[in-house]
């Protein structure tokens, strides 16, 4: 099950989020997630761990478990490298093992001190606030972005963390359209009114941390997570399914694209079963009516000294 991008690419439905997840489990989690059926893989380089990545896909291609052509590998450029496109791209793409990738987002709006090809940090100033640029816009990004696409090192581009606003901005400056952006989305952050206005206008929102988090961001954050609230729960049991497959194909009909991140073996399968159920419309309208407007993932301010969303 895939998305036809603006640009004619399929991107499957459905993919492994590879954030926070630990460099020693990173091989055989793909390994067994390729075997399961997953083909899209969401990387980035500030999650570090592209290399561990690269060594998973190595072995599932050589050894015939799948074709480069049958995998959908995304990256993301650093807020670091804006003013070094090109090379943080060849930066990625060698750590990954890859001639080209699927996709390359930028990851977030917003440009800061460069402290080095793929040193993905974030610098603060004197003040403890994140040290931002002031001579890089994000058009000159964009354009950057657009190169590597004629350039043949990348089939499609996007954005991430891009709010209306600075979508609707990208769309008026680009020679080619964003084809993805990846939000934090999930029932109790919805942001519909964004999501519309993307599919509106030919551009797949990806859903990253499509189930608002659960544990990890309660541990990270403080936030809450959706997966206790007791309506999920009471629909689970109507469809004999786990709260979480509820939320990640809530996500999916409402034509989004899931990259959940897991570690455990049993989630894998549980996570890729979600293609054989579909929810009802009652359901899907229950869901709807519950959201929040709580973001859980709030890195930003709690660790940039800035809140980017204010």
């Amino acid at each position: 099950m895939a998305i036809t991008l603006n640009n004619g690419f399929q991107m499957p439905i459905i993919g492994l989020g590879v954030w926070r997840m630990e460099k020693k489990a990173i091989k055989d989690l793909i390994i067994e997630s390729i075997k399961i059926g997953f083909r899209h893989f969401d990387c980035a380089s500030d999650y570090k761990n592209e290399a561990e990545v690269g060594e998973a896909l190595c072995e599932a291609i050589k050894t015939g478990l799948v074709t480069r052509e049958e995998l959908f590998i995304t990256t993301k450029l650093w807020n670091t490298d804006h003013g070094h496109v090109v090379e943080a791209c060849k930066h990625s793409l060698k750590k990954l093992q890859l001639d080209y990738l699927d996709l390359y987002l930028v990851h977030f709006p917003i440009s800061i001190r460069h402290t080095g090809i793929g040193a993905t940090g974030s610098p603060l100033d004197e003040d403890g606030v994140l040290d931002i640029e002031t001579n890089i816009s994000l058009e000159t990004t964009w354009h950057a972005m657009e190169d590597l696409v004629s350039m043949g090192l990348v089939r499609s581009i996007g954005i991430s963390n891009y709010d209306i606003f600075l979508t609707r901005d990208c769309l008026a400056y680009s020679k080619i359209k964003p084809a993805v952006n990846q939000i934090e989305t999930h029932p109790y952050f919805q942001r519909e009114s964004l999501v519309k206005f993307c599919q509106k206008h030919g551009i797949c929102v990806t859903a990253h941390t499509p189930l608002g988090g659960a544990d990890a961001n309660t541990k990270r954050f403080g936030t809450v997570s959706c997966l206790d609230d007791p309506i999920l729960k009471g629909i689970a049991e109507k469809y004999k399914k786990t709260v979480a497959q509820i939320v990640l194909r809530w996500g999916i009909q409402r034509n989004t694209v899931v990259i959940p991140k897991t570690s455990k073996s049993e989630r894998l399968k549980e996570n890729f079963k979600v293609l054989e159920f579909e929810l009802a419309k009652e359901d899907m309208d229950v869901i709807q009516a519950f959201d929040k407007n709580y973001r859980s993932n709030i890195q930003p301010a709690k660790f940039w000294g800035i809140d980017l969303y204010a």
